[in-house]
This record gives C-alpha cells, structure tokens and sequence, in this order.
C-alpha cells in the first residue's frame, strides 16, 4: 500500500527538496503541496491524504491551527510536525491540536521516512527522543491555551 502525503510548508525549496528525498521511497507518494495551513485545510477537505507533513511557522495559517483543524475533519489524514524550532511549547500544543508526532527539519531521511511510516501505522513518533514524556503532555497545560482565532492572529504577525 502507498502512503499518500501532503507536503506542507511555506518555503518552496524545502517542499521540493522533501518531495525528492521521499518520492524515492517506494511505499511514499507526494499527493500535494501546501504553502501554509489556509491551503492544506483546503485541501485536505477536497482530497485523501493519509499524512501530513506539516511546518509549524507559516503565513495565513500556522500548522498547530491548521493541524488542529484537519484533525477535526471526518476521517482525518494523521499529522507528522516536522520544524526547524525545538521548543517544547510546539511539542505540546502540535499534540493537543492532535498530531500523531513531531520531528525537527535536522533529522536524517531514515528518521523522517521512519516518523511517516509510523505515524501512518498509528505509532505516535515524537522526536527528538529526549522530549520529557509526551505522555504526561494529554495532562492539563499550567499555561493557558490559546483559542484557535487567537493562535491565527497571532501567525500573523
């Protein structure tokens, strides 16, 4: 079976250079693109996809609100959060908007094909490793979360 990915990300180098390291692998098909989180909701409604790969800083929509919101889709793609930012706050808001993982842009191909393969079999893959335990992120936040209209406001800007 081929796994169909949704390549998300605001810079166009990027998602070219993820579409040719992963339309090698056999299992792996790009089925489209996006260039912010406005466009993979709007195509994740029209299209199957069964993982996203998904930026977290974009214009228009960032990718926890646009996760958030393919989430929210009746039978949803899985979402793979793949950022330059290792910062534990889009760890934990990329779970609570309902990624199935998370994985920094500096991961080798075989830990970005593996996270994609996982994360389509139903494995959360959250990397890099030394994440406290992600576990104990599905308890309450002591900061306040931001709504959704509030975290697009603030992609913004």
């Amino acid at each position: 079976m081929t796994i169909r990915i949704l390549l998300v990300d605001d810079q166009e180098m990027i998602r070219r250079g993820f579409e040719m390291v992963l339309g090698g692998q056999p299992d792996l098909t790009i089925a489209g693109s996006a260039e912010n989180g406005a466009e993979a909701y709007e195509l994740a409604q029209k299209e199957d996809f069964d993982v996203v790969v998904m930026d977290v800083r974009m214009p228009s929509m960032n990718g926890v609100v646009a996760t958030e919101l393919i989430c929210g889709l009746d039978a949803p793609p899985k979402v793979l959060i793949l950022t330059t930012f290792d910062l534990d706050e889009y760890v934990y808001d990329a779970l609570h908007a309902g990624a199935s993982g998370f994985l920094l842009k500096d991961a080798s191909t075989e830990e970005l094909v593996s996270a994609i393969r996982h994360v389509h079999a139903g494995t959360p893959s959250w990397l890099p490793a030394r994440r406290a335990d992600c576990s104990n992120a599905s308890q309450p936040r002591t900061k306040t979360r931001r709504s959704t209209r509030e975290t697009t406001l603030r992609s913004r800007n």
